[in-house]
């Protein structure tokens, strides 16, 4: 049967064992459910959401290891299984994610370099595309999204502490996230309507990324 009809009735009590054991032994022991629970069914959603959100590149799941080369937290594997279409880093993201917390759906500027900070601060001092931003984030929050992000303290260089949109200047990243606890939905193929719903509401502020922000001009 092709197509996405939910996630498996395992993937959340496979990562709630993971939580508990995030070991290799544990791993193998049940790679099987991690492949035909959580995998499998997210490629078929993302098969499936290319055709309206893939103008941002192609659907991309992320490998299920942590990079612990210069981490203290040296656990092998992450919690969740995370995928995304984005044409880069910063300039607007359509994210979706399984884990032991059920579904979590976001978009924005989950990283930005240098170059693309700069331009995004200009933009939001700008009236004429500041206001709009703030407009953006605003709705998303009165549909029941959270706006998250790595923020300074303080105003930024070269921008006045009492500017009128100085608490959106202090972003150094900026994202929605949207989150449903596990229920059967999440086995059922209404998830795939949560998601593309989700990503319609979002869809504005990846526009406004991808317009003001765009692709980072520095190497990788």
């Amino acid at each position: 049967m092709t197509g996405f009809h939910g996630f498996g009735e395992y993937a959340v009590d496979f990562y709630d064992g993971l939580v508990a054991d995030n070991s290799k032994s544990y791993w193998d022991a049940n790679k099987a459910t991690y492949d035909t629970d959580v995998v499998a069914p997210m490629k078929a959603m993302l098969a499936e959401l290319e055709p309206e959100f893939g103008e941002f590149g192609a659907g991309k799941v992320f490998r299920p290891y942590r990079d612990v080369r210069f981490a203290k937290d040296k656990r092998p594997y992450k919690d969740h299984c995370g995928a995304v279409f984005e044409a880069g880093r910063g300039a607007g993201a359509y994210y979706v994610e399984v884990g032991p917390d059920g579904l979590r759906v976001g978009g924005g500027c989950f990283h930005l370099e240098s170059d693309q900070l700069a331009r995004f601060r200009t933009a939001v001092a700008e009236e004429i595309h500041g206001e709009p931003f703030r407009r953006i984030l605003s709705k998303l929050e009165r549909q029941g999204w959270t706006v998250r992000g790595d923020r300074l303290r303080t105003a930024p260089r070269g921008y006045a502490k009492d500017h009128p949109r100085i608490e959106l200047l202090q972003y150094r990243s900026v994202y929605a996230v949207r989150v449903w606890e596990p229920d059967d939905t999440l086995h059922e193929r209404g998830c795939l309507t949560r998601v593309r719903d989700a990503w319609r509401q979002v869809r504005v502020f990846n526009e406004w990324a991808r317009d003001r922000v765009g692709m980072t001009e520095r190497a990788r």
